[in-house]
């Protein structure tokens, strides 16, 4: 189980969150139940649940896409009220520019901020040596694997210097082997430019491989936070780690939660 938070230690407070849509023009679909979640500087919190558990629709709340129905977010003591350029999402689809070039591609952002030419090439040209695809600069999306799109996503965001970065399943197209290389590749980006990262998944080994404390959430709608856990396990972790294989269990039993 997880130690509980100082208040000088949050970075992110979620604070009695519930959501609610209205389908139909009055048929009320509860999503979220009092969710309270507290994120620290540069952690990599996993919000881990199966499908329909609310999870996606927590991190678009904390995103500023969505607004919770009662309770609220806050960052560094502000209120999220909108998206804003301290947050970078990263979908589950790759949602890249078609006819723009990986470089075209990572250094919108920048060039949106009004950045110059030279400096935000260069700041695009930084975040793409960071996640390995040095020399793919001048190829369009279509000539990209699935992994390597993925890959221009997450240096998309971090081009743009957000403080906190949300991925909602963003291997979840991918193949096993390649979600596994991207899961690596994950942690490593993340040891060499730390943010505070809220990551989305519904696969536990992910969660444990990746995660500072994994947020459990209830199988089922309306979501809430079932249990946290703190992850201690050293980096680079190894999937065959008894350690990793016992809190894998232990998750397991506790959630129900099938891989």
């Amino acid at each position: 189980m997880a130690t509980p938070l100082s208040p000088s230690e949050v970075k992110i407070a979620c604070t009695n969150v519930s959501k609610t849509f209205i389908q139909k023009g009055t048929q009320e679909v509860p999503v979220l139940d009092d969710v309270s979640v507290g994120v620290r500087e540069n952690e990599f919190l996993v919000i881990l649940g199966p499908g329909q558990c609310g999870k996606s629709t927590l991190l678009r709340i904390i995103a500023g896409l969505e607004t919770p129905s009662t309770g609220s977010v806050f960052l560094d003591n502000r209120e999220v009220t909108g998206p804003g350029a301290d947050r970078g999402l990263v979908f589950q689809g790759y949602m890249l520019f078609p006819w723009k070039t990986v470089l075209g591609n990572v250094e919108m952002g920048p060039r949106l901020r009004g950045i110059g030419s030279k400096e935000r090439k260069a700041v695009a040209q930084h975040y793409l040596d960071l996640v390995g695809l040095t020399g793919f600069e001048n190829h369009y999306p279509h000539q990209l694997s699935g992994g390597m799109k993925q890959r221009v996503g997450i240096a998309r965001v971090y081009a743009n210097s957000p403080e906190v970065l949300l991925l909602d399943e963003p291997f979840g197209q991918l193949d096993a082997q390649t979600r596994i290389f991207m899961e690596q590749e994950t942690a490593r980006i993340w040891q060499a430019e730390k943010r505070t990262v809220l990551f989305v998944t519904n696969n536990i080994d992910e969660a444990l491989f990746l995660g500072d404390r994994i947020v459990v959430m209830e199988g089922k709608l309306p979501g809430h936070v079932r249990t946290v856990y703190d992850v201690t396990l050293p980096r680079p972790r190894d999937f065959t780690d008894m350690d990793f294989l016992r809190l894998r269990q232990e998750i397991i039993d506790a959630s129900q939660l099938t891989l």
